[in-house]
């Protein structure tokens, strides 16, 4: 991964007008995350006014391609710095409103063709530029997220999907933090625990294919693996006892590990969820407790870098961070013990946690600095 701390100082001049031609790339992820939301609420069960049915229906991809598809790979097209890496960020915005809107065969065609050249991304750079056990990471989750939209595509559901979906994202935030660890001066057999519970990830993902009770176990196991890693290994242990944007990274990371650990313990144990509470308690927490507790802890970093703004860290990031948490553990308690109240009272709380964090990020924009640049 390209270190792109290095762009966050927001530019002036030409570099300032290519920075704001992507926020229409911007733009298609978050239509996207409002899709997805409004049809969590209608899976909530309140009611909500149409269009909810294929905002409900389609909300896992909406979520997971549409939304978080596109903020990775207009992360990576920026770390590229070539045109033609643009075109993943936007086949993928694209995809998700096209989704969205009820046209499911384009948008999955177009959510595969993004995947497709994220892959593209990865390979390119890996042979023009560097190698290394973080970027082949990284790469695998980019294939997980091309392999499991290819099932998608010839007619499997996400439900069916979901560990590729989950390889996808885990893969590459693992990948990332790999690099960091390694700029730490990891040792080599630390490395090659990593790469060993990313392995068992990748191919818990490619058995669920064909048997989904072991595949599930097999991606749960790596899920597991890789959080304990992460646990031990990652920088955030340390920089957690520092102060402002280093400490407040580390408390989203190391929170949302444990939420990976959660997950890959119920499906580890369970394999493929038969019980509908357990099925939504583990998805939770890995799509919302730990991938959100990353864009959480990235954000005051890769949104800067990406479009050249002014996010600085401000105490009142903690509030959605809290909320977050808080209405996860209400979630998956109410899912658990079959608590339909609790459910919903956390699942609401999540999504306000969300758009709580959008009002936070621009109010710490334009509040004074609480620490140096």
């Amino acid at each position: 991964m390209e270190k792109l701390e290095t762009r966050a100082t927001p530019a002036r001049g030409p570099r300032h007008r290519i920075a704001a031609r992507r926020l229409p790339l911007l733009a298609g992820a978050l239509l996207a995350l409002v899709a997805g939301l409004w049809g969590a609420l209608g899976l909530l069960g309140l009611d909500v006014p149409l269009p909810r049915t294929s905002f409900a229906q389609h909300h896992g991809a909406l979520m997971a391609l549409g939304f978080l598809g596109t903020l990775i790979s207009l992360e990576r097209a920026v770390a590229l710095g070539r045109p033609w890496g643009y075109a993943a960020p936007a086949l993928a915005g694209l995809g998700g409103i096209t989704t969205a809107i009820g046209l499911t065969v384009p948008g999955k065609l177009l959510l595969t063709a993004a995947g497709g050249w994220l892959v593209a991304i990865y390979i390119t750079v890996l042979v023009g530029r560097r190698t290394g056990g973080d970027l082949a990471v990284q790469l695998s989750g980019a294939v997980a997220w091309y392999a499991g939209a290819l099932l998608w595509l010839a007619g499997r559901s996400v439900s069916e999907i979901v560990p590729w979906l989950a390889a996808f994202l885990v893969l590459t935030i693992a990948g990332e933090r790999l690099e960091l660890a390694r700029v730490a001066f990891l040792g080599r057999r630390a490395t090659h625990g990593l790469l060993a519970a990313a392995a068992l990830l990748g191919a818990g993902a490619a058995v669920s294919a064909a048997w989904p009770g072991p595949g599930w176990r097999l991606t749960g196991l790596g899920m597991v693996a890789l959080a304990g890693w992460l646990a031990v290994h990652d920088v955030a242990r340390r920089t957690v006892r520092g102060t402002g944007l280093p400490r407040y990274a580390a408390a989203c990371l190391l929170t949302g590990y444990a939420w990976l650990a959660v997950a890959g313990t119920i499906w580890l144990a369970a394999g493929r969820p038969a019980s509908s509470g357990l099925n939504d308690a583990a998805l939770h927490a890995v799509f919302l407790g730990f991938v959100m507790s990353m864009v959480f802890g990235h954000a005051p970093v890769i949104l800067p870098a990406v479009l050249r703004v002014r996010l600085p860290y401000h105490p009142i990031l903690y509030a959605p961070l809290v909320l977050l948490h808080a209405s996860l553990l209400v979630r998956v308690a109410g899912d658990l013990g079959g608590v339909s109240a609790a459910r919903t009272v956390g699942g609401v709380l999540g999504e306000v946690s969300l758009l709580l964090f959008g009002g936070c990020a621009l109010a710490a924009s334009r509040l004074p600095r609480r620490e140096p640049a």
